[in-house]
């Protein structure tokens, strides 16, 4: 048993394969440490994170390096069935791969048993384990840009299911008209840990099927008539399709969930504080300004984040310059405009009184990737405020942001924990992550930061990493050498190694660092496996 650095709130307890790791987890949950917030199982690792005020990282190394990993969980009496059309169009490589024949990988497909080993990646991706060995092949060498939803694929010991078109490299070996992500049903995952699972073939069993392989769900916010007596705002311009967001989405990732939320929280906490919400409530992130609405009713509204200009024009058509990170009131018919800014990225919209919003799986926000939460907002849609009374307090006239937001051409220093990968590289392509500036590339987005640098990060071998659980900072080396950070929207799980993870306390900024900025990368420890140090706090259960 390996401890593993992550991020200062987060470690990797490596094993020995994927029993110990659902043996651990198994019981982590059934007897729980203080202070660990969430668990990521994954081939041979188990992520925790934790709260560093409550233990540290070593204590809690302590409390769980005595566990006993002997004890095999039972898989559940749950079985769920999955029609297929082997179709795939990596069937007969998949073939190739193992010396079998189409017929025959088909065959011992079907007669495997399979059991949900843990979920990630994407919501409702299942890691399959049990099946026939003889149909262990390796991800493609060069992964696709887009799966689509429904594709049954291999990749090492696991087989799986693409619950949405997503990239991918796993061997698509078939697909089913079966949804297995569905909002409407509960759990929306059709794939739960220790699930069973078997696999038919619709050819062979003569069935058809009316339904074709889609796309994943979407939530759908039922838009509110405009006529209707509560204020409303009347979006008349969006770029770039607003967000709704809030401090994330927990307790979820037993689905393949990730957080999400906010990119830059601080300024999200300081938009409603302007405002007197809780610092909690969801607000609009709004990307490179350019967004425009108009107010039906009073409302009293803040931005905070990018620095946008703020054009307020009242129905007379005059116009008012108006602050961010201060308090703005609005009449009936009184139209804002906010422009685009010279440095940052984001912007935060928050009303007194909390927007209309209906939460998913317990939060307001959206998560681009997954594609869970409620629908962006674009052009001609409506924001129906929710005049929530509760929890407000008086507005706040002393907000100002946390930090000078970056511009395009800037230099961006952001600190680094090293692991839980460092060791996968050579010491020059660790200096190379460190000594040399990366450049935000445009093709950025709230799933990760994309950079480019002159040099790429070099790797000791080319060996394949076992799925494991990646945290929001992760800076995630594919076989390229050009990194990415990963940020809010990032998947649960990642088979590329990661070097280190951008410190939390940075992870705000990096949510506002605009394309053809540079990032420094400035390590705060070398990186070394973490200890088992007993503490007091190491002996606390729940």
């Amino acid at each position: 048993m390996r401890f593993l650095p992550v991020s200062l709130t987060t470690i990797l307890v490596e094993l020995a394969d994927l029993d110990e790791t659902l043996a651990l987890f198994a019981s982590l949950q059934a007897d729980p440490v203080v202070g660990i917030e969430d668990l990521v199982p994954a081939a041979r690792t188990l992520m925790v994170r934790f709260r560093p005020e409550r233990l540290s990282a070593a204590t809690l190394a302590a409390a769980i390096s005595g566990r006993d990993l002997s004890v095999r969980t039972a898989p559940s009496e749950h079985l769920v069935e999955i029609p297929v059309r082997y179709d795939g169009e990596d069937l007969d490589e998949v073939a190739r791969l193992t010396g079998l024949s189409a017929e025959e990988v088909i065959r011992r497909h079907t007669e495997s048993d399979f059991t949900v080993a843990f979920c990630g990646f994407a919501p409702g991706f299942g890691y399959l384990v049990g099946g026939d060995p003889a149909l262990e092949v390796p991800r493609r060498q060069s992964p696709r840009t887009r799966i689509p939803a429904g594709s049954v694929a291999l990749a090492g010991a696991f087989s799986g299911v693409y619950p949405q078109a997503s990239p991918g490299g796993w061997q698509i070996i078939g697909t089913t008209p079966e949804k297995m992500w569905d909002l409407s049903r509960d759990p929306p995952a059709l794939f739960q840990p220790g699930y069973r699972v078997r696999f038919f073939d619709l050819e062979r069993r003569r069935r058809s099927t009316a339904e074709a392989v889609g796309s994943a769900p979407r939530t759908v916010v039922k838009t509110p008539d405009v006529g209707h007596a509560a204020p409303l705002f009347k979006v008349l311009a969006a770029p770039i399709p607003a967000l709704f967001q809030d401090l994330g989405r927990f307790g979820q990732t037993g689905q393949g969930v990730s957080a999400s939320g906010a990119l830059d929280q601080g300024a999200l906490k300081a938009a409603s504080r302007a405002v007197g919400n809780p610092p909690d409530w969801a607000c609009l992130e709004i990307t490179l300004g350019g967004f425009s609405f108009e107010a039906t009713g009073r409302a009293t509204i803040a931005f905070a984040g990018a620095p946008c200009p703020i054009l307020v024009r009242d129905e007379a058509g005059r116009e008012i310059a108006a602050a961010s990170y201060q308090p703005i009131a609005l009449e009936p018919g009184d139209v804002v405009t906010l422009g685009h800014p010279p440095a940052g990225m984001r912007s935060y919209l928050a009303v007194r009184g909390g927007f209309s919003v209906k939460p998913v799986l317990g939060s307001a926000a959206t998560d681009t990737l997954a594609v869970v939460g409620p629908e962006p907002v674009g052009a001609g849609g409506v924001l129906a405020l929710a005049d929530g009374r509760e929890g407000l307090t008086s507005v706040s006239l002393t907000e100002t942001p946390a930090f000078p937001a970056p511009k395009p051409g800037d230099v961006v220093t952001l600190d680094v924990v090293l692991g839980p990968r460092t060791d996968w590289f050579t010491e020059a392509g660790l200096a190379r992550l460190t000594d040399q500036l990366w450049t935000v590339t445009p093709q950025s987005s709230r799933v990760g930061i994309r950079l480019s640098g002159d040099q790429p990060i070099e790797r000791r071998d080319s060996a394949e990493l076992p799925s494991e659980g990646t945290a929001t900072g992760a800076i995630q080396v594919p076989h390229s050498g050009q990194p990415v950070l990963f940020l809010a929207d990032h998947p649960l799980t990642g088979g590329y190694p990661v070097i280190g993870a951008v410190a939390e306390y940075h992870l705000d900024l990096a949510g506002q660092i605009p394309a053809n900025a540079k990032i420094r990368f400035r390590p705060v420890s070398q990186f070394a496996e973490i200890t088992p140090s007993a503490g007091r706090d190491a002996a606390e259960r729940q």
